[in-house]
């Protein structure tokens, strides 16, 4: 019996086991491989770029590599994570690897990549070189909803300039395992361009294709091709959700964004910078996932209302990468996801230093010696540094540049811990000059070691929020109608809708109404124990700067303090109901709303309001910053022209709903982002009623871990 007993719980316990491991392994949630072939071996290996993007927690790769092979990993310093739809994170190595290769490869204990790539050695005939297989950007995992169809493009590049298609993994030639074709999935081979038909029910399913490269032909003459030049792998996710939302509801890139494809040359130790913005009418963008290049820098993530941005940057320091860089967002809501766009940073080739070439790295200039005899057929009077006010010397022997760190154009950028300062040495011809002669192009860089730089990190060239705005801080307090610190703007109120179906203009919307007309039906009873038919929301901004305005993207209201089931307030700077109308006031540092509590349908004597803010500064005194309920198109553009705050969460104490007895004046907090400002430094105000009866309700401090992500309301450009 006791054996028998010890069997049965040795085959439960190897049941779990088999289970667990089974919860465990799973497939990527997108992968491509970069490939380049190895002209040290005649191509008979290649260079495998890998980028695999993995279920959160990121898989340890420390047993990826052994010590016998020619394998490097990516370190994170930057990672590329995201959210939606679930929690992922990216991981990107390479190795040396057979031109024709297939293998299993695990990261970590919860995913398994199975791989398979034919790049056999082809000699073109065109420039004598080997093939270069095509490149396949990965996007973020992608995202869809039941019965909503659209297109997903694939974004492509090819070195060589050859025909790209893309096709299903087929099983039966050992290209994928488990990849049976998925018939809401269609695929347009000669566009790379799938589409989600709709049909599916809510879940995860992955998409297998094979990229591969062509010679270029007529298309009758497709019907004659044989076999590609190379094949590579492309692994997809694709998440299908259930919403409610209308099939056209998705974000969308706005203007200011690169093009799609778009290619942006890139010089050794030169920074690109680019920003991205989107729009989203029906949800607030809640992050803008990237997958891109080791060393990609990302900040100033900005949600506002319907608009958002972020900016990155990327330099050219010494790698081992391949020529072509993609870099492909999109944009993520809570349901929803924009159609993700890719663009490419290609590193320039260039040729080797004249022989006999010196620079010399001082403490204040770079100093540049260049023998006359290696610069053949090139004029020597037309070369001049960034800046044309430097001079470059030279004499029948040697070119002389003196490079100041601090002028002649020399430009400062960070490369993972190191300063480089850059300048270049080219050619500058006169617009209306044709000539047959070489132009001469030559960087040169001064590179500072970490050891001097006490481990500084590289950061986007912005001034810091407080550089711009000072310290800023904000609090939410809440009176009746005609009284507080702005009680002449409260008591006879111009007042304008906030309803985000109307999306008027300022100059329609305002209009002087008593206050007994504010709400139609409203009552005014200050009785005690009787309930508060209005009341003001007063958000305060404590920055000094005169053209900084207060935005506030949302309010929400709840029964408890934190927050586990609240209602809206304000959406995305709109009224998420025709109860809630704003104050209009001269003061850009403070937002009112008049509420309409006689319309909650509820029997709670408080409530807690938390409201997401952040501040503005439109970049010239001409602009405004944008307007979340105005229809007006320069509107939603003034985000590219304007400089915001990160978000800021402030919270209220308890609001009460009913008129109580008389309470003492208390002090108030403020949030801000390095700690509490003194309370001596923030004027303290009390709440009163018509009858010296208080409505408790000060501002609670939030700390630095309720940031949020940035959502603001905007300013209505007036005409």
């Amino acid at each position: 019996m006791l054996h028998r007993f010890k069997v049965c719980l040795i085959l439960v316990l190897a049941l779990v086991l088999f289970l667990l491991n089974q919860a465990c392994e799973g497939s990527s949630l997108g992968m491509t491989v970069h490939v380049v072939p190895l002209d040290s071996s005649g191509g008979n290996t290649v260079r495998a770029h890998f980028t695999a993007i993995t279920s959160s927690p990121c898989p340890d790769l420390s047993g990826l590599c052994s010590e016998q092979e020619d394998c490097l990993l990516h370190s994170t310093p930057l990672p590329f994570i995201g959210s939606k739809p679930s929690p992922w994170c990216v991981r990107q190595w390479q190795e040396t690897v057979p031109s024709d290769y297939t293998g299993s490869i695990s990261l970590g204990v919860n995913t398994d990549i199975y791989v398979s790539l034919k790049a056999e050695p082809t000699v073109r005939g065109n420039n004598g070189r080997l093939n270069q297989p095509v490149y396949v950007a990965l996007p973020p995992p992608l995202r869809a909803r039941v019965n909503c169809p659209h297109h997903i493009h694939l974004s492509v590049k090819d070195l060589d300039g050859d025909r790209v298609r893309c096709r299903f993994a087929q099983a039966q030639h050992k290209e994928c395992v488990d990849c049976t074709q998925l018939s809401f999935i269609q695929l347009d081979e000669e566009k790379c361009m799938l589409t989600f038909t709709g049909e599916a029910s809510a879940g995860q399913y992955s998409i297998y294709l094979m990229a591969e490269d062509w010679i270029p032909g007529p298309r009758i003459s497709y019907m004659l091709d044989t076999s590609p030049l190379s094949s590579v792998p492309v692994h997809l996710s694709l998440t299908v959700e259930e919403s409610d939302s209308s099939c056209s509801d998705e974000p969308v890139a706005s203007v200011g964004t690169p093009e799609e494809d778009t290619t942006l040359f890139v010089l050794p130790f030169q920074e690109v910078a680019f920003k991205v913005y989107f729009m989203s009418e029906q949800e607030s963008v809640l992050e803008i996932p990237v997958v891109g290049p080791p060393g990609l820098y990302r900040d100033g993530f900005i949600s506002m209302g319907y608009l958002s941005t972020m900016s990155m940057a990327w330099v050219r320091s010494d790698n081992k990468l391949t020529r072509l860089l993609p870099i492909c967002f999109a944009a993520n809501t809570k349901s929803l996801q924009s159609e993700p766009r890719c663009v490419w940073l290609y590193q320039r080739e260039i040729s080797a230093v004249p022989a006999g070439t010196e620079l010399e790295c001082g403490a204040t200039e770079m100093t540049l010696v260049l023998p006359v005899s290696s610069l053949k057929n090139v004029d020597l009077d037309e070369l001049q540094l960034n800046s044309p006010t430097c001079p470059v010397t030279y004499n029948s022997t040697h070119l002389t540049a003196h490079i100041p760190l601090d002028g002649c154009g020399t430009k400062a950028v960070h490369a993972g811990s190191e300063l480089i300062y850059t300048n270049v040495l080219q050619s500058v011809r006169p617009y209306t000059m044709v000539s047959r002669q070489p132009l001469f192009f030559l960087p040169v860089a001064c590179r500072i070691p970490s050891t001097q730089l006490q481990g500084l990190n590289y950061n986007v060239q912005m001034p810091k929020e407080n550089q711009i705005f000072g310290e800023v801080g904000f609090k939410l307090k809440f009176y009746l109608p005609g009284k507080g610190p702005m009680a002449k703007y409260t008591e006879s109120a111009q007042l304008r809708s906030m309803d985000k179906s109307f999306r008027r203009m300022r100059r329609d919307l305002e209009s002087v109404l008593s206050l007994n007309d504010t709400f139609p039906g409203a009552t005014h009873s200050d009785a005690i124990g009787s309930r508060i038919n209005q009341l003001d929301l007063h958000v305060f901004s404590n920055c000094t700067i005169s053209r900084a305005e207060l935005i506030v993207s949302q309010c929400l209201n709840s029964e408890t303090e934190d927050f586990a089931e609240s209602t809206p307030i304000l959406q995305q700077g709109c009224a998420s109901s025709n109860s809630t109308l704003e104050v209009i006031t001269p003061d850009k540092n403070t937002k009112i709303y008049r509420l309409d509590l006689s319309t909650m349908k509820t029997n709670i004597s408080e409530m807690y309001v938390q409201c997401t803010v952040n501040l503005c500064i439109a970049s010239l005194p001409s602009h405004s910053c944008p307007d979340l309920c105005s229809s007006n198109i320069d509107s939603r553009t003034s985000i590219v022209n304007s400089v915001f705050t990160k978000s800021y969460k402030v919270t209220s104490e308890p609001v009460s709903l009913v008129y109580t007895t008389p309470a003492p004046s208390t002090a108030t907090s403020i949030t801000q982002r390095n700690g509490p400002i003194k309370e001596q430094d923030v004027p303290t105000t009390t709440v009163v009623t018509a009858s010296t009866i208080k409505v408790s309700g000060v501002p609670k401090l939030a700390s630095s871990t309720t940031m949020a992500v940035i959502l603001t309301t905007i300013s209505i450009f007036l005409h």
